[in-house]
């Protein structure tokens, strides 16, 4: 069964700053921010949490469809998903705007600063989740443009298609009357420890309580690992040592290609996140968010 990805499109450019963003930036000067970074090194990687979550989800043997924007200088993406066997039926070319652009800066602690110009990404709603889409077995809504977020959780909720709520960077576009109806429309809630503290702070409502509202809430927390929530319980799973520490950038993303493709299996929670955790220590060691390959072997 297929897997329906709704989520950005995009391409990063990516640089390395090799100081440290707190040796540069001073708290007392912030209303006077003035500051450049040196970047060594700069390359340029398909990306977006679409792109990225449905290269995890098709390298564990899953099959992602990807429901996305690009722009006029799309050709390039929708060559190199289709060479990966990644369906673009769902995929469409908005002819008169760019394809979604992130430059993302890391510095040497893998702390991240990112601008973001979403271009075609602000055109995503006009596809639409129709009921009884075929094979589709369930969804997730991540980061994408706003109206896009907004109607495709409805329709995947009028749908009757189970789906996961990945609000991730885009949190922040959402009033807590907003995110209070995401949730109650999602079957899980995936987010980072930063976004599930700002999604508890909009909505009022505790992680127990969001875990009672869905079926199970995720909580990932980088190198410490993750912790999973079903109806007000908490259980942590560890984290998996990566090889080497290289680039961050799609490690969330690889995460959730994981959750979905156990998901899809009728895996608990758990288990999910325990593939995910590994896939994510898989990808933080390869440089950009769509280079990485498995060492290991699927589980059943």
């Amino acid at each position: 069964m297929a897997v329906l990805i709704c989520g950005s499109l995009a391409f990063d450019t990516i640089m390395t700053f090799e100081g440290r963003f707190a040796e540069q930036i001073l708290p007392a000067q912030l209303h006077i921010l003035n500051v450049s970074f040196l970047v060594p090194s700069l390359r340029r990687d398909f990306g977006g949490c679409a792109g990225n979550i449905a290269y995890s989800l098709k390298l564990l043997g899953g099959e992602p469809l990807p429901m996305a924007a690009l722009g006029n200088d799309g050709h390039e993406y929708l060559e190199r998903l289709e060479a990966q066997g990644i369906s673009t039926q769902h995929v469409t070319q908005i002819n008169d705007t760019y394809t979604a652009q992130a430059m993302i800066m890391t510095d040497r602690d893998n702390n991240q600063i990112t601008a973001f110009h979403p271009g075609a990404m602000m055109q995503a709603h006009t596809r639409r989740i129709e009921a009884g889409v075929p094979g589709v077995a369930l969804g997730i809504i991540a980061p994408d443009g706003r109206d896009a977020m907004l109607e495709h959780a409805a329709q995947f909720r009028a749908a009757g298609i189970p789906f996961v709520f990945d609000p991730g960077q885009g949190l922040p576009m959402f009033s807590g009357e907003e995110l209070a109806r995401f949730v109650e429309q999602a079957s899980w809630v995936a987010v980072n420890d930063y976004e599930a503290k700002m999604l508890c702070e909009r909505t009022g409502w505790s992680l127990e309580q969001i875990s009672r509202k869905v079926r199970g809430l995720v909580v990932t927390l980088g190198g410490q690992g993750c912790e999973v929530w079903v109806d007000g319980g908490k259980i942590r799973i560890d984290p998996v040592t990566p090889s080497a520490i290289v680039d961050p950038t799609g490690c969330g993303d690889a995460w959730r290609g994981a959750l979905l493709f156990g998901l899809e299996k009728g895996w608990s929670l758990a288990r999910c996140a325990e593939l995910g955790n590994r896939l994510g220590a898989l990808k933080i060691a390869t440089r950009g968010p769509q280079n990485y390959s498995l060492d290991f072997a699927v589980p059943a």
